[in-house]
Formats: structure tokens, C-alpha cells, sequence
């Protein structure tokens, strides 16, 4: 009996061993499932509603150099549906109407029917709309959280900003140049970042400089009913821009507004051919070249001719010119011949040096190729000797012109705050020190006897040149359509800033005679500019001019140097000498 009980208990505890393993089994499957469902539901949804919807990733603050913002992310939301879990598509369309009216309820009704993952309903609402749109509990439709940019100046510096489209992306100027630097890759990554995660990017602008030159080109435009308007100040030493004007603007808050044929860029945009202002090139050329010198006489008592075609001065003077004069009477014959002196092949290759045969490219993604004349005849280089058959950006002329003036480095401009010289300095010494002095003088000479008069301003130093030029129209140079500008200098013996004032097409005035070349328009302009702006700069106005600005002009007596001879040093009193009390002792 007892062997009996000991067989069944055995087969009992098989039996009930098998029946634990089975259900172990059980467990264990149904455990498994119970997680994967639990991943399945954390994980997204494989469809095209999360694809659809860009990343909304902050863009770093814009600054000026002052700290002062320009453009800034803000919060923002927007609205918008997968019509695939849209349970009643007319309840639907009927209460995003009545919450947003502006909508278009037959267009609304067509994407909340179709079979697509994922539409945009409406961007950037109010928190009232917010509210009331979670009021009617749409099922399908959400509210995503995004940040919008604001540009708290309006159209300040907007040529320079950019802008940004609907989903927060740079598309111009300084805000697309960040995206390229890498905040794109960010977007693309799709990492959620705010404000607190990026560095300010600090640019080169005072806002102060730039409300100035812009308010006074404004004026400008309308006083003289010019078509456009443009302008720049720029540091000579270091090549940062602290202002840049094109007119007509732009305000970025509406970014459809630089879509506008007529708002580009005309500072690094636009080319033009810079007329009288490329003078100060070629005569740095001559004196460069050691074919001419400052004592050098050019013959402009007749007009240049090549076959059917003459270079005439229009302010002649009918005889023989020393340089300093061919400068400050804008003489296109003399320069032609200066030109035509040094060769075709070494005017190009000097203009070369300069970075006037290349696209100037800078921060701003926004530039243009120089135009240059494809056969280069020697009747090319007479012309563009003055000014006219080349047409370069303002910014690439500037950049030039700084060269020439800040003792032969070509900078490349900047937009960006302290960015490192060196790493921008395109060529070294293309003008000796004496050349670089020259031109100085020159441009100092014209503020004080030549068309830049009406430029000068009281206790600054101040150089320049003028420049106009005929607007090419219908293939044919147009007597009626000018395009005028100045380049002044500060101060002219060491500069520091060089400021440059466009006028597209100014009509002449009964007050300028009916007169509308540079020296009647650009030229006062920019010293009303000046004016405004030079207080703000770290150069203090002074009672005198400086003592010996230009001693080899001086020295080698160029023409017109008699007005800069040192100014004798103030005779000091000898020093009073105490005489001491005696002593008692020697009293005694």
C-alpha cells in the first residue's frame, strides 16, 4: 500500500510541476506583450502628421554693438488639424470659423476632408484665440507652441537683419548667414533650444549711426525727389560697417515686403558705375606707378577723342592741370590720361589689387558680381579711369577706397563685432605710404577749395570725393537720369571712418540752381550726416586742424600744400624761478 501512495504522490507532483511550467509560459507571453505595448505606446506614430511638422527652434538675439537688440524670438502659436482623426468635418470647419473668421470655410472644409496626415490651420494666434479654440474641444485639431522673431525697430537696419519666414528659418541677410553657420543643422536635428541656450550675435552696427544716416537719407530722397537712396559709415582700420541705408526699406516684422523688386540691397547688391569717386583710384595709380608724380602737368585744354567718341571735362578748365588740380576739378580728360599713361594692363591689374574684379562676399549672403567690360580696349580704361564702363557694388568701392586712405590694407568688410582683422585682410601695401598721403592731401584739398565743400564741418578734418555719373538706359548713357555720391573721409590725415551717400536720379532745385550733380546733393547731405553722427564716434572735435598732416606734401611743395604748413608750436614763458629766503646763519 505504501509503494502504491508513493507512485500516485510522484504522478501528483509531475503533474503539478507541467501545470506551473505551462502557466510560467503564460506569464512569461503575456509580460512580454504587456511590455511591447507599453513601447509601442511610447513610441510616435509612424505617420505624417509628426514629419509635417517643422521643428520650432529659437534663433539666437541680434545685438548692435551696444547691446542694443534688434531682433529677438518671442512667443508664438499656431493651429493645426489631421484631418485623419477628424470625427465630423463640418463641425469642425464650422468652429474653426467662427474662432478664426478670416479663414475661408470652403477651403478649410476641402483640407479637413482630405485623407492627409497633418495641415496648418492658422499661424501665430492670440492667447484669446487660444482659449477660445480649446473652448470647442475639436477633436483633431491641436495648438503648437513656436516662437515667433520681432524686430523691435522696425525697418532699422533691415537690409542688414534680413528676415525670416513662417517657420522662424533665416532667408536674408544676417539671419540667413546664421542659419548657415549652423543653427540650421540644429533645426534640422530637430533640438528644441531657447534663447538662454544661444550667444547673442553681435554685429558691427550702432544703431545710433544707423538711425542718423537713414533719417537724413530719407530727407534726402524726398528734398531732392530722388528714386532711391543708399549709404554706409564704415571703420577704414578694421573694415566693421556701423551703418548701412538702402532706400526704400523694408520692415522685416513683414518679411513680404522685401520680396519688392525695388528694396534690394543697393550697398552690397546693387552695381553701379561709381563715376567721379573712382578718380581717387586712378590717381592713386599714378602716383603709384612712378610714371606720374604730384608735380605731374596733364593737358586738359582739349578734349580726348577716339574716333567718333570724346572725353570732355564738365567743369573744364581749358589748359594744363597739375595733379592736385586734375583732383579737386574732376577732370575726366586728365584722369584719362593718367590712365592711359600707366597702360591697360597695369590699370586692370591695379583695380585687381583692389577687389574690384571679384564678388565681395561678406556676412550678408546677398552680393553681386562686378561688371566688367569683356573686351577691355584702351577706350575702357580712359572711361574708367573717370568713373564710367565699370560698375562695382558702393560696398566694394568703399572697401577700396579705405584701402588707399588706412595705409594700403585692403579689408574685408564686416558685419559682425571684433571679428579678427587679420583673418580679413585681403591684400597689404597696395599703395606706398607716400601714395596713401597723397590721396589724403587730395581729398582733405577738395573739402577745402573743390567740390567737396559743402561737406566740411566744423572742428572735424574731413576729406572726399564726388562723384556723378549718367545712368545707362536703353543701352545709351541718359543726360536726364544721374546717379550722384560722395566719399568723405574722417579725419583726413589719419582716417578713421569713411562715409559714403548714394542718390539715385535727384532732380535739380531752384536752390541749386536747377543743379544736380554730387557737390548740390550728396555732398551736404553727407555733411549733414556727419553732423549728426560724429559726436557719437571716439573722435573728438578739435579747435584746429592738426599741426602737420601732411609733411611730405609739405616738404616736396605740392600744389595746394601751402594751406597745410605746421603750425608753429605756442611760445611757452621761461619758468619762474623761486628764489629761496636766506638763512638765519647766513643772514648773520
Amino acid at each position: 500500500m505504501g509503494g502504491s501512495f508513493s507512485k500516485t504522490d510522484r504522478l501528483s507532483t509531475k503533474f503539478r510541476v507541467r501545470i506551473y511550467m505551462v502557466m510560467a509560459m503564460f506569464a512569461a507571453v503575456y509580460v512580454a506583450i504587456g511590455v511591447r505595448l507599453v513601447m509601442l505606446g511610447n513610441m510616435e506614430r509612424p505617420n505624417k502628421t509628426n514629419a509635417a511638422v517643422p521643428p520650432s527652434v529659437a534663433r539666437p538675439d541680434i545685438v548692435d554693438r551696444n547691446n542694443i537688440t534688434l531682433a529677438m524670438d518671442v512667443e508664438s502659436r499656431s493651429v493645426y488639424a489631421e484631418p485623419r482623426r477628424i470625427i465630423d468635418v463640418d463641425e469642425a470647419a464650422e468652429g474653426l470659423t467662427s474662432v478664426f473668421p478670416d479663414l475661408d470655410m470652403v477651403d478649410i472644409h476641402k483640407r479637413l476632408a482630405s485623407d492627409s496626415g497633418f495641415t496648418w490651420i492658422k499661424r501665430g494666434i492670440t492667447l484669446a484665440e487660444k482659449d477660445r479654440l480649446w473652448g470647442f474641444g475639436i477633436p483633431g485639431v491641436g495648438i503648437r507652441d513656436e516662437t515667433r522673431r520681432l524686430y523691435p525697430n522696425g525697418p532699422a537696419a533691415a537690409h542688414v537683419l534680413g528676415s525670416v519666414n513662417i517657420d522662424n528659418a533665416g532667408i536674408a541677410g544676417i539671419e540667413r548667414w546664421v542659419d548657415q553657420q549652423g543653427l540650421q543643422d540644429l533645426r534640422s536635428a530637430g533640438l528644441n533650444l531657447s534663447r538662454r541656450n544661444l550667444e547673442p550675435i553681435v554685429l558691427s552696427l550702432d544703431l545710433r549711426v544707423q538711425y542718423a544716416l537713414s533719417d537724413e537719407l530719407r530727407k534726402a530722397v524726398t528734398r531732392f525727389d530722388a528714386i532711391a537712396g543708399a549709404g554706409l559709415v564704415m571703420d577704414v582700420t578694421n573694415g566693421e560697417v556701423l551703418a548701412l541705408v538702402s532706400l526704400p526699406d523694408f520692415d522685416p516684422n513683414i518679411p513680404a515686403d522685401a520680396l519688392k523688386p525695388d528694396r534690394i540691397n543697393r550697398v552690397s547688391v546693387g552695381t553701379y558705375e561709381m563715376g567721379s569717386t573712382f578718380k581717387a583710384m586712378t590717381t592713386a595709380m599714378a602716383l603709384d606707378s612712378g610714371v606720374f608724380n604730384i608735380h605731374s602737368v596733364l593737358d586738359a585744354s582739349q578734349p580726348l577723342r577716339f574716333g567718333r567718341f570724346s572725353i570732355n571735362d564738365y567743369r573744364g578748365q581749358g589748359r594744363p592741370l597739375f595733379v592736385p588740380e586734375a583732383f579737386i576739378y574732376s577732370s575726366n580728360i586728365a584722369m584719362a590720361r593718367m590712365a592711359m599713361g600707366v597702360g591697360v594692363e597695369k590699370h586692370k591689374a591695379f583695380l585687381r589689387s583692389l577687389g574690384q574684379f571679384d564678388r565681395l562676399v561678406t556676412e550678408l549672403p546677398e552680393n553681386a558680381q562686378p561688371i566688367i567690360p569683356s573686351n577691355w580696349s584702351e577706350l575702357s580704361t580712359a572711361t574708367i579711369a573717370f568713373g564710367h564702363g565699370m560698375a562695382v557694388t558702393p560696398l566694394q568701392a568703399s572697401m577700396a577706397i579705405g584701402a588707399i586712405v588706412n595705409g594700403g590694407r585692403l579689408i574685408r568688410p564686416t558685419f559682425i563685432k571684433s571679428t579678427p582683422v587679420e583673418k580679413r585682410i585681403l591684400a597689404t601695401d597696395v599703395v606706398t605710404p607716400q601714395t596713401g598721403e597723397s590721396v589724403r592731401f587730395l581729398m582733405r584739398l577738395n573739402a577745402e577749395v573743390g567740390s567737396a565743400k559743402k561737406a566740411d564741418v566744423a572742428g572735424y578734418f574731413i576729406g572726399g570725393k564726388t562723384g556723378t555719373s549718367e545712368k545707362v538706359v536703353n543701352g545709351a548713357y541718359s543726360g536726364d537720369r544721374v546717379l550722384t555720391a560722395f566719399m568723405g573721409i574722417v579725419p583726413a590725415d589719419k582716417p578713421r571712418y569713411l562715409f559714403l551717400t548714394i542718390l539715385d536720379e535727384p532732380k535739380g532745385l531752384p536752390e541749386t540752381s536747377g543743379f544736380r550733380t554730387s557737390g548740390w546733393n550728396a555732398v551736404p547731405v553727407t555733411g549733414t550726416i556727419m553732423a549728426r553722427v560724429l559726436p557719437f564716434l571716439p573722435i573728438a572735435p578739435q579747435k584746429e586742424r592738426p599741426a602737420n598732416p601732411f609733411p611730405t606734401m609739405v616738404r616736396i611743395a605740392a600744389w595746394g600744400s601751402e594751406r597745410f604748413q605746421p603750425i608753429p608750436p605756442e611760445p611757452t614763458l621761461p619758468a619762474l624761478q623761486t628764489v629761496a629766503a636766506p638763512s638765519k646763519a647766513a643772514a648773520e
